[in-house]
């Protein structure tokens, strides 16, 4: 084996796309994410620094990560982000940085992403009226939200995209005027099916509003979908474009329609535990290794054992699942 080999798995996946959790820490408290109250998170020495995170990245980068995206918690509590993004569009081989934000903070610090190197933004909208917004969310914030979506499109990033978590019994009437929002300015919806990645355990399957469901509520209300090009391979959604040319919108469905087979994606989360699924019930430890006199070669073999334990698929809907321990805030959206 090369020292610059790609990240191989045993299936054959090459591994290009690396998501950073730069906090546990939200503003916010969605329930298909967080726990209402008495959060545990992280001591703040548990936290990889900037200089941390960006050897991480130039270690990953060297073996053929390219793709990178900052997520939490909610990015964008943590301070002088845009330094971060800077440093880690600076790293050879990196060619795309993008950002999962819930919006909250984003009017003040969009411009300042823009400028720093972030080129793709996806931000969290599982609603558009206050009420849904609030029994999902537990918090108020609605109005920032659509404020910092307005700042983003402000900024003029490359792409912006709306994500909305479709679960059944509350989301249903949010569908249409989601879709119609996103189109109406120029931004690409997607839904993403209700996962077991909870705080407290009360996911169930028939919570589940499917893509298939959504993809039928949209055309009965606005017009037929065609199926779009996939520009990746690789990407999580399947893409549906508008008839009438006005928009697009992707489903991310991996409770019906698992997508592990072109799975290319890495996780660090934000102490530094590499995780090679989203559902993965094992970690790989690299704050051990930097922070306790681990050498670059040691960080790369670290990533290549963790990617070479990665399973066929996450097995949701197999009798065997096993949910991981931690919640979604924990892991890294």
């Amino acid at each position: 084996m090369t020292s610059n080999e790609p990240l191989i798995d045993t299936l054959g996946r090459v591994h290009t796309n690396l998501r950073l959790s730069v906090t546990d820490r939200c503003n916010i408290r969605c329930f298909y994410c967080m726990p209402d109250e008495n959060v545990r998170f992280l001591p703040r020495r548990e936290i990889l620094t900037f200089e941390e995170i960006e050897r991480f990245v130039r270690v990953a980068a060297s073996l053929g990560v390219n793709k990178l995206r900052l997520t939490g918690g909610e990015p964008l509590v943590r301070a002088e982000l845009p330094r971060l993004v800077e440093r880690l569009a600076a790293i050879e081989g990196i060619y795309d940085i993008a950002l999962t934000t819930n919006g909250i903070l984003l009017e003040e610090q969009a411009q300042a992403l823009k400028d720093a190197g972030l080129a793709r933004i996806n931000i969290s909208l599982d609603a558009l009226t206050e009420e849904t917004f609030r029994k999902i969310a537990r918090r108020d914030g609605l109005d920032r939200v659509l404020a910092g979506i307005a700042a983003a499109k402000a900024a003029d990033f490359k792409k912006i995209r709306l994500n909305a978590v479709a679960i059944k019994g509350i989301t249903e009437p949010e569908v249409v005027p989601l879709a119609n929002f996103a189109r109406a300015g120029g931004m690409e919806m997607r839904f993403i099916e209700f996962m077991p990645l909870d705080a407290e355990n009360n996911w169930q399957h028939d919570q589940v509003l499917s893509g298939q469901e959504i993809r039928r509520q949209i055309e009965q209300a606005i017009g037929p979908l065609e199926p779009a090009q996939r520009t990746d391979p690789s990407q999580p959604a399947t893409d549906y474009r508008f008839a009438d040319g006005s928009g697009t919108i992707g489903f991310i469905n991996p409770v019906t329609q698992p997508f592990c087979e072109d799975c290319n994606r890495l996780r660090i989360t934000a102490e530094g535990k590499i995780r090679n699924c989203l559902f993965s019930t094992v970690e790989w430890d690299a704050r051990a290794l930097l922070r306790g006199g681990g050498t670059d070669p040691d960080l790369a073999q670290l990533l290549r054992d963790c990617v070479r334990a990665k399973k066929p698929g996450h097995g949701i809907d197999s009798p065997g699942f096993v949910r991981p321990a931690r919640a979604m805030y924990e892991i890294g959206g």
